[in-house]
């Protein structure tokens, strides 16, 4: 097959320059362009793979607990039938499950210690389908639940604060008061902990009260359920099914879906992650535009060749594809080199770090301060391909001022002194 001589010049010169055949400096210059390029692209891919493993894992956990969309009453009050709008979201093809829930903040106290809580009043029955973590226990703790036995689950976390154990008794204490002769008083009811919870979120752990969906109508002084929970077949159209459901169910009601309930965070997530690629391109970009130093020299070295060049008929525009194409695989070598090494990394960083905590005796992340003891990596094809796309890109840019110089070349001046 014949190949343009454009693309048969610029490639062996990609390749003299690595053999320093004239100069052994400009073979060093693109080694370590092609070389810094590589290690800007697998920086990228690595960092932004742990950043979506960091998220997926944390995201994972904080679901086990917490439903994909709540539905609820515009007034905060009971719904007026919470099974006929269950079987309405039923009727999305994206809705999996539904369970009844009434929830409300509370303190939690025993003895001196007092901590605020969300007090999830739940149904042992229907629970189950909508969050993980309920599935798990729906044959142990869960089972303890009874209506009007006035039993709560507590996170591990909050238990622990407050130094209680199963079997104790703990006092919740209802912030909406009951009217006497003396005043508002607050409501109190002494209660038995039936058991705990480890979801591996700190918020919930912390902060998270199960009772019985009955007891916590009657404690918080509501007619029913005050919401339905729902679990979708998939989490990432949590949003768009939110706004489908809203036209499609009867009633004046809210909707909440899992990225609004945890807004805050997310946002953070997503403002750190964007902020390191932006970080780590700028390591690529000064990598590619080492190609520029490189293509200069090449082309003062390259004087009396672009001259006999121009006399055999080769136009400027071909002058100028040479280099290009010397640049371009400059820089489409470090990008593959680079991608390869990114993507072995990231799907084996499972092993790798292990393997260097091993060597250093060291432990990146502790269990006793993380939540998370190992470093997870999730490679993503939605960073990857624009990751490789810009190095590209950027390798491109920092050819065209070479080669254009490298056009302007006459013949006549660059063979004076040869």
């Amino acid at each position: 097959m014949n190949w343009p001589y454009e693309l048969q010049i610029g490639w062996r010169y990609t390749r003299a320059g690595r053999a320093t055949r004239r100069n052994g400096f400009i073979s060093f210059i693109s080694g370590v362009s092609m070389l810094g390029i590589a290690l800007g692209v697998a920086a990228l891919i690595i960092v932004l793979s742990v950043m979506n493993g960091f998220q997926k894992e944390v995201r994972d956990r904080m679901l086990s607990v917490i439903a994909h969309i709540e539905v609820f009453s515009a007034d905060g009050q009971a719904l007026p039938n919470w099974e006929q709008t269950a079987n309405e979201a039923l009727a999305n093809p994206q809705v999996l499950g539904a369970a009844p829930y009434v929830a409300a903040q509370a303190l939690v106290a025993r003895g001196e210690d007092m901590r605020g809580a969300i007090i999830r009043g739940i149904s042992p029955e229907h629970e189950p389908n909508v969050t993980p973590l309920a599935a798990q226990l729906k044959d142990t703790v869960l089972a303890r639940l009874q209506p009007d036995g006035w039993g709560v689950v507590l996170g591990a976390e909050l238990a622990r604060s407050l130094g209680v154990r199963e079997g104790d008794r703990v006092t919740i204490v209802s912030p909406s008061g009951q009217v006497t002769p003396a005043g508002v008083v607050p409501r109190l009811k002494q209660m038995t902990v039936v058991g705990t919870f480890e979801a591996g979120h700190y918020e919930y752990d912390s902060g998270l009260v199960l009772m019985h969906l009955d007891d916590a109508a009657r404690l918080f002084r509501v007619a029913g359920p005050t919401g339905v929970q729902l679990r979708l077949a998939d989490l990432h159209r949590a949003r768009q099914v939110a706004q489908e459901l809203a036209t499609q169910l009867s009633g004046d009601l809210y909707l909440r879906d899992w990225t609004r309930t945890n807004r805050n965070w997310f946002d953070a997530v997503q403002l750190e992650k964007r902020m390191m690629f932006i970080i780590l391109t700028l390591i690529v970009a000064v990598a590619a535009f080492n190609l520029v130093s490189m293509l200069v020299m090449t082309v003062t070295d390259k004087r009396a060749d672009i001259a006999i060049l121009r006399t055999l008929g080769a136009t400027p525009r071909s002058i100028m594809g040479i280099f290009m194409v010397q640049g371009a695989a400059s820089g489409i070598i470090g990008t593959l080199g680079g991608l390869l090494l990114g993507l072995l990394v990231a799907f084996n960083i499972d092993v790798i770090v292990p393997a260097i905590e091993r060597l250093f005796n060291a432990s990146f992340l502790p269990g006793s301060i993380y939540l998370i003891s190992r470093m997870p990596s999730d490679p993503q094809m939605a960073d990857i391909v624009p990751i490789g796309v810009i190095s590209l890109v950027l390798a491109f840019v920092a050819t065209l001022y070479p080669s254009w110089r490298a056009s302007r070349v006459q013949p006549a001046e660059a063979l004076r002194y040869e």
